[in-house]
């Protein structure tokens, strides 16, 4: 079964093509950039090319559905496509950022679940609409095919209601669904299961803490293998200080912000999301290597910024330790978490009285994956590389499978 992953962004579209029926292996894989201009820009590369050999050409793709095509076109390719005759996918998973209250796991799409989709637009309004043009794409593209959502708030509809309700008055969440919705759902699941793999120990037993840290960051306390509690809400800009977003806040400053800086609703977004967080309180970059660099030359802005993020991370820590009655793991993952060893050990100093110790040589090593904590150390620790494509391939066979699709 060929499984093809899609991911779309407002002007981009990413695709990964599995070969599922035993190794799970990456056949082929991509980005289109800057959809809508003149001249989109794609970049690609194949389980027949060298390893470090990749395809960068410029093409038309005014909108995704045209990117759809334009991947096709590669796939088929004489010299660098991986199809001869005619693309042979078996099913398309694609990403879908927000599902609210009605998807717990993914889903065949269907004209419902795409309503379901469209109704999110509000509150997910960066990424539930390319989400949705990938998906009609897909299926112009590739007329017949079982398309299949996979929503990143799915893994953490297993929180308790006292760990999503918002302190307002409650039939304003019966109207209109308000509460903590959670993100990053595909790679918390994702290394939390990984995790337990890894040690060897079974998840349904275990309490574990995922650190999602990117550009975009969040964390999630995962009791038994089901998500209790994540840092991000409504939206993505609950919880951690992020690369552009403020994360937790007191929300009376937004309202005497808009009133002392004569700000519109939609200004006052727009400084939340993308002018704030790392951005914002360095003045150099949402980019951590960035800020390191001018830390490192004695900008004491710079340093701050990296102060506040490493606090909010070992605060988050703390305190889901504390609703789960205890730890068993935490796990690093995303661009920092995996490669700013500086980072990890700047987060856990202050955990030393849940017992955990840091194996400084383990930490600074060139591995991918592997445990960071000592031999002595209560808790361990983890670096696991996500992987949210394989995740949406393998839920996207599930799906089919269960609906008695009939594959090649």
């Amino acid at each position: 079964m060929k499984v093809m992953v899609v991911n779309c962004g407002s002007s981009s579209l990413k695709f990964k093509l599995y070969e599922m029926e035993k190794t799970n292996s990456v056949i082929a894989e991509g980005v289109i950039e800057e959809i809508g201009k003149d001249k989109s820009k794609c970049k690609y590369k194949s389980k027949n090319m060298k390893k470090d050999e990749e395809v960068i050409r410029e093409v038309e793709a005014k909108d995704h559905t045209q990117a759809v095509g334009q991947v096709t076109k590669i796939l088929l390719d004489s010299k660098i496509g991986v199809f001869k005759d005619k693309i042979e996918v078996d099913a398309v998973g694609h990403r879908v950022v927000h599902g609210g209250e009605k998807f717990s796991k993914s889903a065949l799409i269907t004209k419902g679940v795409k309503e379901v989709i469209k109704d999110c637009f509000e509150i997910a309004p960066l990424h539930n609409p390319p989400n949705y043009s990938g998906i009609e794409a897909c299926e112009a593209i590739f007329p017949g095919v079982p398309q299949v959502a996979v929503f990143d708030t799915a893994f953490h509809q297993t929180m308790k209601k006292e760990a999503y309700i918002y302190g307002l008055p409650y039939e304003l969440y019966e109207r209109y669904h308000i509460r903590k919705y959670g993100f990053h759902g595909t790679s918390h699941e994702f290394v939390s299961q990984r995790a337990a793999d890894f040690l060897k120990k079974d998840i349904k037993k275990m309490k574990i803490i995922t650190c999602h840290l990117g550009n975009g960051a969040s964390i999630t306390a995962v009791k038994n293998g089901l998500s209790v509690d994540t840092s991000m809400g409504l939206t993505p800009l609950e919880g951690l200080v992020m690369g552009t977003r403020t994360g937790d806040m007191d929300p009376a400053v937004v309202t005497f912000l808009m009133k002392k800086e004569h700000l519109t609703a939609d200004e006052m977004d727009s400084l939340l999301n993308k002018k704030s967080g790392l951005k914002g309180i360095s003045g150099i970059s949402n980019d951590l290597r960035e800020i390191k660099d001018a830390a490192a030359n004695g900008n004491s802005r710079a340093q701050f910024a990296i102060d506040i993020f490493c606090y909010r991370i070992t605060k988050y820590i703390g305190s889901y330790a504390a609703a789960m009655g205890g730890l068993n793991a935490i796990v690093f993952t995303g661009g920092i978490g995996e490669n700013a060893s500086d980072v990890r050990a700047k987060v856990l100093a202050p955990l030393k009285f849940l017992g955990i110790r840091l194996d400084e040589i383990k930490n600074k090593s060139k591995e991918k994956e592997k445990v960071i904590s000592s031999v002595v150390s209560r808790v361990k620790v983890l670096v696991v590389p996500t992987n949210e494509e394989l995740m949406i391939a393998l839920k996207t066979k599930i799906v089919v499978a269960e609906s008695g699709h009939i594959y090649r």
